[in-house]
């Protein structure tokens, strides 16, 4: 496509794997920065150009959208208000953007508790062609927010009961979102529900990191409580981002996230990544 692609949160887990598959495809990308300092221009590929983006401050939205004809768009963990969004989706309409690429949940066209089900109606009422994607459980939390208690504790500290989940590498998310954004018009006006390939529940997931990590790791299941009073006095986590955690552990209780599509398949005719996969990619994290 002609024009420049902006990728928000591009130094984040499912943003970095964006950046890199438009890359390849041979696609211009302008990677989002909210901090212009060498230490944030260096965790981004080099073959991209970095601009100043900040979705709490509009004057760095003109620059950022300059040339640009399509937008990967992430909400960041600490604007959890949906409404905070808006002035960026109304630039994005002002500079009309042939195709956003939107961060959503799954399941989430069906559940308007996430702030995610109003950015979508958002996007959708300024009549800006869309293709939001929707992954399950990213594999990645298990390497980020809940990493320290698997590495120092040998532990799944995880209050998602007997649930299963049909986790999705980050990988695997860029590299799908890459695939919409380079086709605009073949998926414009389009949503994708993307899973892996197995549903686990995170008895499974312990055996899985136990066999590649040659250690026993158990999976305690904490009571809702338990983990949220756990993440914020423990941890030290923001209150806020816990909260939406313990939306989502709740959800999954409710079986919402054990759904395996073939949207990942149809959209780039690859198999998602596997979970022993992941865990072998990773072993030295853990």
């Amino acid at each position: 496509m002609m024009g420049k692609i902006l990728v928000t949160g591009a130094t984040g887990n499912v943003g970095r794997y964006v950046c890199s598959a438009l890359l390849d495809m041979g696609e211009t990308v302008l990677a989002g920065l909210v901090n212009m300092s060498a230490s944030k221009i260096t965790q981004v590929d080099s073959r991209a150009e970095c601009v100043l983006f900040d979705f709490e401050n509009q004057a760095t939205f003109c620059s950022a959208l300059q040339d640009v004809n399509a937008v990967f768009l992430m909400r960041p963990p600490h604007l959890g208000k949906p409404e905070e969004l808006k002035p960026f989706i109304t630039a994005m309409k002002e500079a009309n953007i042939h195709l956003v690429s939107f961060l959503s949940l799954m399941g989430v066209e069906k559940n308007p508790v996430p702030p995610h089900h109003k950015i979508e109606k958002y996007i959708e009422e300024a009549g800006i062609p869309y293709a939001h994607i929707r992954p399950g459980f990213f594999m990645q939390n298990l390497t980020g927010p809940h990493l320290p208690e698997i590495r120092d504790k040998n532990e799944l500290y995880i209050p998602a009961g007997k649930s299963k989940c049909s986790f999705i590498d980050a990988k695997d998310i860029g590299y799908a979102a890459a695939v919409l954004l380079s086709n605009p018009d073949q998926y414009k006006n389009t949503s994708h529900t993307i899973t892996g390939s197995e549903s686990l529940d995170y008895y499974e997931v312990a055996e899985i990191l136990t066999k590649v990590l040659g250690r026993k790791i158990t999976y305690r299941k904490p009571s809702i409580y338990a983990y949220r009073k756990h993440m914020i006095e423990v941890r030290g986590l923001d209150k806020g981002y816990v909260n939406v955690t313990v939306m989502l552990y709740l959800m999954t209780r409710l079986g919402t996230a054990k759904r395996i599509t073939e949207d990942y398949e149809k959209l780039t005719g690859k198999k998602p990544r596997t979970f022993d996969t992941f865990a072998k990619e990773n072993a030295s994290l853990f």
